[in-house]
């Protein structure tokens, strides 16, 4: 089973760029959506329900913005959306789905480098979304992935020196994900390329960032302990992927 994250950043301006083909090229059985940018009723029917694929959108409610949805070309019994119950969840940050056994979330943790009142909002999701974690870390197999808006260790991003009072690289930000990953849960990709370097998910516009390969990792597919023993390796599709987005694809292959 392949499991792709993808920040497509603008789900409609993808399918301009061409995200069927590389989405043919990947191949993934599930994909995990961030940043659709769109609600379900914009999309010709083609792209709403999609022939071979099961889906679940969940848009924020602001048009044209944030947003996430699941594709599964296998049925899945479950689809819930926010960090629980009561989370009303406006942004479209949350969507989980259970797939033969295997739970699945698309997640996409707000960007804090607009302006200081979005950091809060950022800092606000992450509490919300650490009880999620936590509950969900010694349950059934469970993988989550998507745009967590932090690049997590030095190795994780170019100018890691330069960045240390930007959004995504504050020490607080880099502490809520390694006690994170502390309590139970694995970085899929970091554990495949190990300790090395990149390779970086995302890109600035500026600078030539992509053509130097001067850029960030902020694309992660986390597993708790249960999903872990099937993981088998990670790939990163830069070449193609970054024709569509700023970011790239992320994969995982698991043992069936």
């Amino acid at each position: 089973m392949r499991i792709t994250t993808w920040n497509v950043n603008g789900f409609r301006a993808a399918l301009r760029k061409g995200f069927a083909d590389h989405l043919s090229d990947i191949s993934p059985d599930i994909l995990l959506l961030q940043e659709i940018r769109v609600l379900p009723e914009q999309l010709d029917e083609e792209w709403r329900s999609p022939a071979g694929w099961h889906v679940v959108w969940h848009p924020a409610e602001r048009k044209g913005y944030s947003g996430t949805a699941i594709w599964s070309r296998i049925p899945f019994d479950v689809a819930t959306t926010g960090a629980s119950e009561s989370d009303a969840d406006d942004e479209g940050r949350l969507v989980t789905v259970s797939v033969e056994g295997l739970t699945v979330s698309s997640v996409y943790l707000p960007s804090g480098s607009s302006k200081p009142e979005r950091q809060s909002v950022k800092e606000d999701w992450m509490a919300r979304f650490r009880p999620w974690a936590d509950t969900s870390v010694n349950s059934q197999p469970v993988i989550f992935g998507g745009d967590l808006n932090i690049a997590h260790t030095e190795q994780d991003i170019f100018y890691a020196k330069a960045n240390q009072k930007t959004s995504g690289f504050l020490p607080h930000e880099r502490e809520w994900l390694g006690e994170l990953l502390d309590s139970g849960w694995h970085d899929l990709a970091r554990e495949h390329f190990g300790d090395v370097q990149g390779p970086y998910s995302w890109w600035s516009n500026r600078g030539r960032a992509r053509e130097l390969d001067r850029g960030w990792r902020i694309d992660y597919l986390v597993a708790n302990a249960a999903a872990r023993e099937r993981f088998v390796s990670a790939t990163i599709h830069r070449e193609g992927g970054l024709t569509v987005s700023d970011h790239a694809p992320v994969s995982v292959d698991l043992k069936d």
